[in-house]
C-alpha cells in the first residue's frame, strides 16, 4: 500500500498541515460597521501572515489588529467612516471611493471584515462605480464586483518587496514554508512511483493517460485537471 496523497493528508488537518495559533497575534478584522476614530499604538511583525500589523486603538479603549498600510507610523490616526475620506490607512465602503484609488483588505459582504487582496504589497484598483455595485481589480488582473457597502482598506498593504530576494539556500525555503504552513519539497506526481501517485511510474517522466478526472472520483484518484470545462490548446 502506497502512501496516502499530499492533497488527502492535508485534509486530515493534521499538525504538519495546520497553521500554528502561536504564529498569529490574534484576529485580523474591521470593527463592527459605523463611525470610527483609531490611533495607531504599534507595528508589530506576525509570523503567520506576510504583511505587519498595525494595533490600532480606538476612543473607548479597544484595540484591534489591522493589516499596517504603507507607510503609516505609530501615532497616525485612523479613521472607518462612510464620508470620502481618501487617505491611506483610512478604511471607507467602496461606494466612497474614487476610480483609481488603490485600495487591499476587501470584504466580500459587507460587514464581514475583509477578506480578500490582503497580502504583503498587494493592492487592487477601483475601476467603475455601477448602479448594482464597484468593480475592482484584483491583482490577479480580474474584474470583480461587489456591494457598495463592501469595506476597504486606502493604500497598499505593507511588507511589499518580500519575494524579491532570492532564497539562496533550500534550508531557508524550507523555514519559510513550515511557518504558513505548506509542504516543502513539493514533489511532482511523475516522479514518484506508481504505488505513490497515478501520474507516477514509466520509463520517463509522462502522465501516460488523460490527466482530466472527474468531479465525483475517489481521493486517492482525484490528482490533475478535476473536472475541467475544457483541455487541449486553446
Amino acid at each position: 500500500m502506497g502512501k496516502r496523497l499530499r492533497h488527502q493528508r492535508r485534509g486530515a488537518a493534521k499538525p504538519r498541515y495546520t497553521s500554528p495559533s502561536f504564529k498569529h497575534k490574534g484576529p485580523v478584522s474591521y470593527p463592527a460597521m459605523g463611525e470610527y476614530v483609531g490611533v495607531v499604538r504599534d507595528i508589530i511583525h506576525n509570523p503567520g501572515t506576510t504583511a505587519p500589523l498595525a494595533i490600532v486603538e480606538f476612543e473607548d479603549g479597544k484595540k484591534m489588529n489591522l493589516i499596517a498600510t504603507e507607510g503609516i507610523m505609530v501615532g497616525e490616526r485612523i479613521k472607518f467612516t462612510s464620508r470620502t475620506a481618501v487617505k491611506p490607512g483610512n478604511v471607507l465602503p467602496l461606494s466612497s471611493i474614487p476610480q483609481g484609488t488603490p485600495i487591499y483588505n476587501i470584504e466580500a459582504q459587507p460587514g464581514d471584515g475583509g477578506k480578500m487582496v490582503r497580502a504583503a504589497g498587494s493592492y487592487a484598483t477601483i475601476v467603475s462605480h455601477e448602479r448594482d455595485g464597484v468593480i475592482v481589480r484584483l491583482p490577479s488582473g480580474k474584474h470583480k464586483l461587489f456591494l457598495h457597502g463592501c469595506r476597504a482598506t486606502i493604500g497598499v498593504a505593507a511588507g511589499g518587496g518580500r519575494g524579491d530576494k532570492p532564497f539562496v539556500k533550500a534550508g531557508k525555503k524550507y523555514y519559510a514554508t513550515r511557518a504558513r504552513p505548506r509542504l516543502f519539497p513539493r514533489t511532482s506526481g511523475v516522479a514518484m512511483n506508481p504505488v505513490n501517485h497515478p501520474h507516477g511510474g514509466g520509463s520517463h517522466q509522462h502522465v501516460g493517460r488523460p490527466k482530466t478526472v472527474a468531479r465525483g472520483a475517489p481521493p486517492g484518484r482525484k490528482v490533475g485537471s478535476i473536472a475541467a470545462r475544457r483541455t487541449g490548446k486553446r
